[in-house]
């Protein structure tokens, strides 16, 4: 009587259990049609359990089918192991031992790969041969080293077989055969990262006992597992990959009938260096655990290994570049220290200051002693930004050779890395490039001259109008004078005033034939302070004449606080000059407004004082405002296109600017800019 109520009461706490589960099944249903990734392997394996307990056998086989399929193909591995599980134990149950064995070798594998290594232990002691049907060498199967060889000393030596190589053609080699070899793999490619692309570099395959590594930039792949792993930077791991799997769907997988996959991404400081893909087409669960162990730690030493093999290349081939360098002797190298002494040098820089190689090694040649004194301060300037930020910017300075001659070079120079005391300089040398300046300056001051004398001989009635004038008052008051010292009682006092109006007169065109030959002379360039105001003053009365004489009005609006400036006064006002001229040819052709000639000077910003030149003319169109600045582009029909070449070249060589804008109105400005 007791024990009848005791399994009453047992059995009423099983249906109670039975009527909750199936609750929760329900649940999970409804779950599963609106989230079937997440769920339907749960309700799946729920409704199998329910199944199995009710005796409805067929509807259980079916749900545990159900359910792994999902766990898997949704990535649930934890899922997949116990729906592996409880399938084994459910067909053990029923006596169908070959096919439980496969559903619990199946689940042991996915618990391996969960990290599950307590479930493995417990599964092993319950099911000691689940361990039976591992792979072995044999005349059926890929190169492999049995699982019981792989102990620490093949870790130790797969280790060292692959930090060992620093070559990256022999560490390639050596990774590929290595990991063939003890991973089981009868095909392994290797791929890394090439700018933001994805190459293959090597392919490893088996024939016989024999590992075959050969270059590979094309090669068949599964490249959805590849991408997988490049974008997660996690394994994947296809015990059975003809079975239903994440990676079903990929073309090679269907086409080759691949069995087992492994993909391995090469990691080094969470940086991806590359990926390991090795495959076998013969057997299922080859990357056994212990061998995926191993793999790991190969994959490991691998990419420490190809980061510092692509780095010894790098440096390999840049100090590869740096030798063709030093030896093509294009530029002077050389390698010196703080106490001025040169400690090496290439044989461009030897021939560059005309010092043999015995001089060099007998210390006979120091940077400090061939430096002229002028150029001291532009090596401290050098040595300041050296012992701030390891270079310098290039600069020039001059050398003395060895015949007491000297020599124009541009120095850039960086401390070696790791020295606070050795550097290396890049010496070139400018010999040719200031001879070549010295020629260009010396052509453009010819075309500058010719270009004065020209513009001179366009306004020659302007000139001998505004010598004429003065020289005529000349004549006229000598004339007077004569005839007042001529009379019975010479009128000493009017002559006295004549004589001084002559003197006045004679050095007004005294001054004006001045102004002229300093304008057509041909000088050297010769920079000083100059008054601006003044310059265009002088300017204008060569030119006030002229003005007039074709109709308009030349007016200027010069700055009393206009600050002076640094140039060479001829050029200065052969750019004033070529200005105005081109002003007053803009406003020929104007008949339906006043013609008006600006001349503008501005102090413009703190250290530079700009000078405008504004007309009433014709204008400029906006497409032609740099196009007129070009050498021989000219709008006249006379012109030569010089005139504004030179200009802004006379004006750069200030260190200023000249430049053209149209005028709100009608017109336009010429405008250039000088410093103080």
């Amino acid at each position: 009587s007791q024990a009848a109520s005791c399994e009453s009461a047992a059995a009423g706490q099983r249906r109670q259990h039975v009527a909750a589960v199936v609750a929760h099944h329900r649940q999970l249903e409804i779950w599963a049609a609106n989230c079937p990734e997440n769920f339907e392997n749960r309700a799946a394996l729920v409704g199998a359990e329910i199944a199995r307990i009710e005796g409805r056998a067929l509807d259980a086989m079916d749900l545990y089918e159900q359910a792994i399929r999902s766990a898997r193909e949704n990535g649930f591995v934890h899922n997949e192991a116990l729906a592996n599980e409880l399938a084994g134990r459910f067909y053990a149950a029923r006596g169908f031992e070959k096919i439980a064995h496969a559903y619990l070798q199946d689940a042991r594998y996915c618990y391996l790969r969960w990290g599950a290594d307590g479930k493995v232990r417990q599964l092993d002691q319950l099911y000691p041969h689940l361990r039976e049907g591992e792979p072995v060498p044999g005349p059926t199967t890929t190169i492999g080293a049995p699982v019981e060889n792989l102990d620490l000393a093949t870790v130790i030596k797969v280790s060292q077989a692959v930090s060992g190589e620093i070559v990256l053609e022999k560490l390639i080699d050596t990774l590929m055969r290595t990991a063939i070899e003890h991973a089981g793999a009868e095909r392994g490619l290797l791929i890394l990262p090439r700018g933001d692309e994805l190459r293959i570099e090597a392919e490893a395959t088996t024939s016989g006992d024999i590992v075959i590594v050969r270059e590979a930039s094309v090669a068949a792949l599964p490249e959805s597992i590849v991408h997988y792993v490049v974008r997660t930077q996690e394994s994947v791991i296809l015990d059975d990959a003809s079975a239903e799997n994440p990676f079903s769907a990929d073309t090679y997988i269907r086409q080759h009938h691949a069995r087992s996959i492994l993909c391995l991404p090469l990691i080094n400081q969470a940086k991806l260096i590359g990926v390991l893909y090795l495959e076998n087409n013969l057997t299922p669960h080859v990357f056994t655990p212990a061998r995926i162990a191993v793999l790991k730690l190969l994959a490991s030493q691998a990419a420490i290994a190809l980061e510092n093999a692509r780095l010894y290349d790098e440096l390999t081939e840049r100090e590869a570049r740096i030798r063709r360098l030093v030896e093509a002797n294009i530029i002077g190298i050389v390698i010196w220290n703080l106490k001025g002494r040169i400690i090496e040098a290439n044989e461009a820089f030897l021939r560059m200051v005309g010092y043999g190689r015995e001089d060099l090694v007998s210390g006979g040649v120091s940077w400090t002693e061939i430096t002229p004194d002028k150029w001291r301060a532009a090596d401290e300037q050098a040595l300041a930004e050296l012992a701030a930020i390891g270079t310098c910017e290039p600069f020039e300075k001059e050398y003395f050779r060895k015949n007491g001659s000297r020599v124009p070079v541009l120095v850039g120079a960086a401390l070696l890395e790791g020295r606070r005391d050795e550097g290396v300089a890049f010496v070139l040398d400018l010999t040719e490039r200031k001879l070549a300046e010295e020629a260009l300056h010396k052509t453009q001051a010819a075309l500058a001259h010719v270009t004065r004398v020209t513009t001179m001989g366009e306004f020659t009635a302007s000139i001998a109008h505004e010598v004429n004038q003065p020289l005529t008052a000349v004549i006229a008051n000598a004339n007077a004078s004569l005839r007042w010292l001529a009379m019975a009682t010479p009128n000493l006092d009017e002559v006295r005033d004549a004589v001084g109006r002559i003197i006045r007169d004679g050095n007004r065109a005294s001054d004006v034939i001045s102004r002229i030959r300093a304008l057509v002379q041909k000088t050297d360039t010769e920079k000083m302070r100059l008054d601006i105001n003044q310059t265009v003053q002088e300017v204008v009365i060569l030119m006030q004449n002229e003005a007039g004489r074709k109709g308009l009005a030349l007016r200027m609006d010069l700055a009393a606080d206009a600050p002076p400036v640094l140039g060479d006064r001829v050029q200065l006002q052969q750019v004033i000059l070529n200005l105005v001229m081109n002003g007053v040819e803009a406003m020929a052709s104007v008949a339906d407004r006043p013609r008006e000639l600006l001349i503008r000077s501005r102090r413009y910003g703190s250290d530079q004082v700009i000078v405008a030149v504004q007309d009433s003319g014709i204008g400029i169109d906006r497409q032609n405002l740099e196009k007129i600045f070009n050498a021989f582009y000219t709008t006249k029909s006379q012109g030569m296109g010089m005139g504004l070449a030179i200009s802004r070249s006379i004006i750069e060589n200030h260190g200023g600017r000249l430049w053209a804008v149209p005028n709100e109105g009608r017109g336009a400005t010429f405008q250039f800019t000088l410093g103080l």
